[in-house]
């Protein structure tokens, strides 16, 4: 007879925009054994997102809902995300590069289940540009955030930063690049802590070497 606990992984959504490198490292975490999500569902604002078939490769459901076609009725696209969300049966949310502005009413309904991952050490730098103001701005360090997604644009409660330094002969470009790294090896990492409801534990890297290991620390 078989004691152990039935393992009941959190039923994942992600949202993308476009290529989908963070929803590919997702989706590789999401593969290995007892890693408490099961991505069911990647769901896309345009259909021209590269992302969707590289979802598609790895057998992951698909679906574009185009707020275009919506004009400018924001929670009728929402609505619309909703009913797919509903029908996959989704109990968590991780946005990855989805370039859009959601409600209140759509976060209210996902409040504490949905989260997103920004190119910045919120607070600071909040909004687009990042690299470039991080630069102007003569940081030495820049990296990224995982927070929860509430009404205020980026300033959710933060789950987990890395950092990674900037070089006196960084362009926005290569310091993106840094940062990307960075991105693919927090968000799996803090998604894992999102589901588990483990809030105790923070989740940083400092280092020259972007491809140094987390530095694990409860607060």
């Amino acid at each position: 007879m078989n004691d152990l606990p039935e393992y009941n992984p959190t039923r994942l959504a992600i949202f993308i925009s476009g290529t989908g490198s963070n929803m590919e490292a997702l989706l590789e975490a999401c593969e290995e054994d007892d890693y408490p999500a099961k991505p069911v569902l990647v769901l896309a604002n345009k259909a021209s997102a590269g992302g969707l078939e590289k979802a598609k490769a790895r057998g992951i459901q698909t679906v574009v809902v185009d707020h275009k076609v919506f004009g400018g009725d924001r929670e009728a696209f929402e609505h619309a995300i909703q009913a797919e969300l509903e029908k996959h049966d989704v109990e968590f949310i991780a946005l990855a590069g989805f370039m859009r502005v959601l409600t209140p009413w759509f976060i209210g309904k996902w409040e504490g289940k949905m989260i997103n991952i920004h190119p910045s050490l919120l607070p600071s730098f909040p909004g687009l540009h990042t690299h470039q103001r991080a630069i102007a701005a003569k940081c030495r360090l820049h990296g990224c955030s995982v927070h929860y997604v509430t009404a205020g644009v980026d300033e959710g409660p933060i789950i987990g930063q890395a950092a990674v330094p900037i070089f006196p002969d960084d362009t926005p470009d290569t310091l993106a690049a840094r940062v990307l790294v960075a991105e693919h090896k927090l968000y799996p990492a803090c998604l894992e802590a999102a589901v588990s409801d483990d809030q105790n534990s923070s989740y940083v890297q400092m280092s020259d070497d972007p491809d140094a290991p987390f530095i694990i620390s409860a607060p």
